[in-house]
């Protein structure tokens, strides 16, 4: 990371020279980037789009893709973890040990894991922009589109039985709403050994080159059946080269190209200062707990390994941030849109106080701060599920479009899918969670503060965790389900002390997100919108809306970059793999799985393994298929360079690169490291 703020100045050079470089850009389907891909002599066709978004998926905060006409989806290593971790026991740990199913019955139903896939999308803008009266204040115009929002979704999941949602683009210029197919009964087919999945591990992360097996096989069922999927990716084994025009379906998660300069000036002077000071204290109290056994190692890897994921990019982002060439060119790319919206008189009257409006929420924001962020007690364990038992049992009782987000009828069926979760829990684990967020809270806050006052009730945050969590029982799905199906009257009645915690706590909570909606969602919301709607009367849609979580199309090609003073080969192979890992001598992190070092007579090293592309992505993206003009997959998207955190802000296409593994690694990998031939025919060609 040393390398990062040179690196950034010189993206930020050619950033400053020009505005919008060709593969930039992670684009909705409904608006490709048809001129751009034709300086690649390729056409865009509709039936090439249809096949492209009906065979992509997102799996949780990950993408995939179906991968054979019999429900075979493939994802990252890194994306299946969870599962694997929750299948796992002390005595079968599939994340380390990896797991290949012999036949479809041993593929393994995962606990809480769902797939969804768009089937349909349609522009529902001006119902939703044109549901607020003119004359309404920011909180009641947030007020009245959310409650449209909700109908619209509803109306739609009712006459058509698929998952929807409305889905924001531009941060409020357009509204579409997004059907899904939605899948819930998901099986584990095969992932590698973590050894061979995360090669390198932290310290080769968001490097090239790489030499990672960063894959897994899940399997989707209806019925107890593997469900027919007639768009699905054929394995093309001879993969990416260099020089190709590639593609990425995906789900990127969130970038912030479009925001203002106020609201960067908060993350950057603000937010990721506060995260990474969190980030680092989570990370060393789980590696505390690790050091309490095998068993505490295993149960906090995965969280670990996201935080420490999670660290690298943070930094990487708060960096670009600070970087002043950048800065200045986030300055001048907004200087020019005020400008552009000032010289029309009637844009000016139209749109000129957004970014005042905008202005007007940060200010609010940063008022309560540290209020705000310190009345919280994490985001994952059984206070997260008491808390939405309780407030779900609190939502039931109104009209759906005064529910809050996250509780109106469409959302409801996600939402008892997690809550019903059979995963298990390891109360120990959840203790040691509990008192750390105790204990953080009662740092940052007051210590008459009504929150915290009530969560540490009195007790040191040791003792109050080991009392929540040892007389709770949410631990118990069927618990969780009673209380799910009693509403109101079996929260009231309930003695669970998760339950009566949270009770006390609901209030507290709904009066802070009252307080947010008035002075800094709806102000920030109504400017965003302004600011969306002005985008399009100045450049058009020639650039496109900031990553939502929702299905884009990113392009690039194969290529190499300029990389530690050298030059970056665009392809790796199992060769590189064995070298690094004889280099460093075979010690962790650059350790090669048994099954991997006893392979290599069987396999070809010179197999490509990774390559690097200029296509356009961020977090989210991690299990993206890559595919060549012809719809077939060539690659896996796993990773992205150290050069491409900033991405979050800007993109520049001499150095951002996403790196994948090739389609010749995992047909090699499953037949020569795995026995699993089988797959791989599976995803042949038919």
């Amino acid at each position: 990371m040393r390398h990062l703020p040179r690196l950034l100045a010189a993206c930020a050079l050619l950033l400053a020279a020009a505005t919008a470089l060709a593969d930039e850009g992670m684009w909705t389907f409904d608006n490709p980037p048809t001129a751009q891909l034709q300086q690649y002599g390729f056409t865009v066709t509709p039936a090439w789009l249809d096949h492209l978004r009906l065979s992509a998926l997102r799996l949780g905060g990950g993408s995939g893709s179906f991968v054979s006409p019999d429900g075979l989806v493939l994802t990252n290593a890194h994306v299946a973890r969870g599962q694997q971790q929750k299948l796992s026991s002390p005595e079968r740990d599939l994340v380390a040990n990896g797991y290949v199913a012999a036949s479809r019955a041993d593929e393994l139903k995962c606990p809480d894991m769902e797939v969804v896939g768009l089937d349909s999308y349609e522009n529902v803008t001006a119902r939703v922009i044109n549901a607020a009266p003119k004359d309404a204040d920011e909180a009641t115009a947030l007020a009245a589109r959310r409650a449209e929002m909700a109908a619209i979704t509803r109306e739609s999941q009712e006459k058509t039985g698929l998952q929807s949602d409305v889905v924001t683009l531009y941060h409020g210029g357009e509204y579409w709403l997004y059907r899904y197919r939605a899948y819930t009964d998901v099986r584990l087919v095969f992932a590698p050994e973590e050894t061979d999945a995360y090669f390198g591990g932290d310290d080769d992360n968001f490097t090239f080159p790489r030499h990672d097996l960063d894959m897994a096989l899940f399997r989707v069922y209806e019925n107890d059946k593997p469900v027919k999927s007639p768009d699905w990716l054929p394995l093309n084994t001879g993969g990416a080269r260099e020089g190709d025009l590639v593609f990425v379906p995906g789900h990127p998660g969130s970038t912030d190209r479009l925001l203002t300069v106020a609201q960067l000036r908060t993350q950057r002077d603000h937010t990721y200062p506060q995260r990474e000071q969190y980030t680092k204290e989570a990370i060393d109290a789980l590696h505390e707990y690790g050091k309490r056994g095998v068993e505490q190692e295993r149960q906090a890897s995965a969280m670990l390994s996201g935080l420490e994921n999670g660290r690298k990019v943070g930094h990487g982002e708060y960096l670009g941030l600070l970087d002043p060439v950048v800065w200045a060119a986030k300055e001048k790319e907004e200087a020019d849109f005020r400008a552009r919206v000032a010289a029309d008189p009637a844009l000016q009257a139209r749109y000129g106080q957004a970014w005042t409006l905008v202005e007007k929420a940060q200010e609010a924001h940063l008022s309560r701060l540290e209020q705000t962020s310190g009345r919280s007690l994490g985001r994952t364990g059984m206070v997260r599920t008491a808390l939405s038992l309780v407030r779900y049992a609190a939502e039931m009782q109104k009209p759906d479009a005064e529910r809050q987000e996250g509780y109106h009828d469409a959302q409801l069926r996600r939402l008892k899918f997690r809550l019903a979760s059979p995963a298990p829990v390891y109360p120990e684990f959840e203790e040691f969670l509990l008192a750390r967020s105790l204990k953080r809270m009662g740092e940052r806050l007051p210590k008459d503060d009504a929150f915290a006052v009530i969560a540490l009730g009195g007790q040191a945050p040791e003792a109050r965790a080991a009392s929540l969590v040892g007389g709770t029982k949410l631990a118990d799905p069927a618990v969780r389900k009673a209380l799910m199906e009693g509403g109101a009257q079996a929260i009231a009645a309930s003695d669970d002390p998760m339950i009566v915690l949270a009770r006390a706590l609901d209030p507290l909570l709904a009066e802070q997100e009252k307080w947010e909606k008035e002075n800094v969602t709806g102000p920030e919301t109504a400017g965003e919108q302004l600011l969306g709607a002005a985008r399009f009367a100045v450049y058009g849609k020639a650039m496109a809306p900031d990553a939502t979580g929702t299905l884009r199309l990113s392009f690039g090609e194969v290529k190499s970059y300029p990389c530690n003073g050298t030059i970056a080969p665009p392809v790796t192979t199992f060769h590189g793999l064995m070298d690094r890992a004889l280099s460093f001598g075979g010690r962790d992190p650059f350790r090669s799985s048994p099954r991997m070092v006893a392979a290599q007579k069987k396999l070809d090293l010179a197999t490509p393994l990774n390559f690097a592309s200029t296509c356009d992505i961020i977090g989210g993206n991690s299990g993206s298929p890559v595919v060549d003009r012809e719809g077939r997959l060539v690659g896996l998207v796993f990773d992205g360079n150290i050069e491409s955190l900033v991405g979050r802000f800007v993109f520049d296409g001499t150095a951002n690169r996403a790196v994948s593994v090739h389609a010749a690694a995992i047909a090699a990998a499953l037949r020569d490291v795995y026995g699993a031939g089988y797959l791989v025919k599976e995803m042949q060609p038919r």
